[in-house]
């Protein structure tokens, strides 16, 4: 279906994008048609929303079953003091639409579960997950696989986090997390902390490369996982 022109104040928002070579016109229309779903409005999920939002991505579904605690609020820079006890999609969703009233938000207050997994995603064209439990992260990407969904993917703890992509036909989940890795065996947020600012690196390069997938532009991580060390300030890069 053809995407509406950019309206006037639509080109004055985005004229940054406009004039940015390899984005263009071209560029901001695609990020208009774009239909993406973000799993998790925490801490990974709050730049995710806020840049897809801010960029003009013209569909962001939402989906979270939590609501707003103290706890979040060191990472969770979408929600607020004022918000706590609110479902965080509708808190999410505040945020986005103060933002860009341009972006249609879709929010989704339930689980996510493998049997209402496939039926949620078919409305979208992207990805992107920021849930902390490998449960879940196995059930979405099982769920992109089948239906021939890219997946952006992204992980934190404590001081470091890793982003990557998994596309159809590309190397799977499956190759980054053996089928023998158990939640049990990872260290908990609650157990072990995270630094607030970290969620906001990974979330925003999650968020960067779900724009370059919709756009075409540049090289996106696929079959590559860049990671993060918060305490020494260094990227590295490997391919699995």
């Amino acid at each position: 279906m053809p995407t509406d022109p950019l309206s006037p104040e639509e080109a004055r928002r985005y004229s940054r994008h406009l004039v940015l070579k390899g984005m263009g016109g071209a560029g901001q229309q695609a990020l208009k048609a774009a239909r993406v779903l973000v799993i998790g409005a925490g801490g990974l999920g709050s730049p995710v929303i806020a840049y897809l939002a801010a960029a003009g991505v013209g569909t962001i579904g939402i989906i979270d079953d939590d609501s707003v605690s103290l706890s979040n609020l060191q990472r969770q820079v979408l929600h607020t003091t004022g918000g706590i006890g609110k479902a965080k999609v509708t808190s999410a969703e505040d945020f986005a639409g103060a933002l860009n009233p341009h972006v249609k938000i879709v929010s989704l207050n339930v689980r996510l579960t493998p049997e209402n997994a496939a039926g949620i995603f078919a409305e979208y064209s992207l990805v992107l997950d920021g849930t902390d439990n490998l449960a879940t992260r196995r059930a979405v990407a099982a769920t992109c696989e089948a239906l021939g969904l890219p997946l952006v993917s992204g992980a934190v703890s404590m001081f470091d986090g890793q982003v990557t992509i998994f596309v159809p036909a590309g190397p799977r989940f499956g190759d980054l997390y053996p089928e023998d890795a158990d939640d049990a065996d990872l260290p908990s947020c609650e157990a072990t902390g995270i630094l607030g600012p970290l969620t906001g690196v990974i979330g925003t390069l999650m968020a960067m490369e779900a724009i370059k997938l919709i756009t075409g532009i540049g090289e996106p991580l696929i079959g590559r996982v860049l990671t993060y060390d918060g305490k020494g300030g260094r990227f590295s890069e490997f391919s699995y």
